[in-house]
């Protein structure tokens, strides 16, 4: 993991804090990483009601494992994996599909995907039209495009989080931004893109 010595210093300070029952510590911990929270639990689940539900349970979970934290990660990745791993269970519980590997397209000799800067579609209408497309992908799919391109997450991170192979994680995403085009395409005239 890319912990640096900073953030390393910083995170084991705020966790040593929060060991000691400071509260303005932990709600630090909660402000630092809610962006990142929220964008898995609202990626990968798609009740909800249960998605308020399940941020509390990740932010319980946190505390009450805080001691066990090894720091081989940054915290706010840690945190993550937790997010990620309540999530799946609750997919699993549901008996809901965390990813269909039948749903993703095999595209071969579709060009090479270079859109011309001068797409007729404005940039909110792009980002509305990407968003209800992504909506469209397997949670884990959906997840791993939002961890790599929304939150900017390294492959390494996404590994940690999600406890896949960095290989299987750079795979998936890959097969994910596949399935994205290939519904965006099958949407949307090429020039409309």
């Amino acid at each position: 993991m890319d912990l640096q010595p900073d953030q390393y210093t910083a995170d084991k300070e705020l966790a040593r804090r929060v060991l000691q029952g400071d509260r303005q510590a932990f709600a630090a911990i909660v402000k630092n990483t809610e962006a990142l929270v929220a964008s898995i639990v609202c990626k990968m689940i798609p009740d909800l009601e249960a998605r308020k539900d399940l941020a509390q349970d990740i932010y319980l979970k946190a505390y009450q494992h805080l001691g066990s934290f090894r720091f081989e990660s940054k915290l706010s990745t840690w945190v993550a994996q937790i997010a990620f791993n309540t999530c799946r269970s609750w997919l699993e519980k549901k008996k809901l599909v965390l990813m269909d590997h039948d749903q993703l397209p095999v595209l071969e000799g579709r060009g090479t995907g270079n859109e011309s800067a001068e797409a007729p579609l404005a940039g909110k209408q792009r980002s509305r039209i990407l968003r209800a497309a992504m909506e469209q992908l397997p949670p884990l799919q959906k997840t791993l495009i939002a961890l790599y391109h929304q939150d900017e997450k390294s492959y390494t991170d996404i590994a940690f989080i999600t406890g896949l192979p960095e290989g299987t994680v750079k795979s998936y995403l890959f097969r994910a931004r596949k399935a994205l085009r290939e519904i965006l395409l099958s949407d949307y005239k090429r020039e409309e893109i």
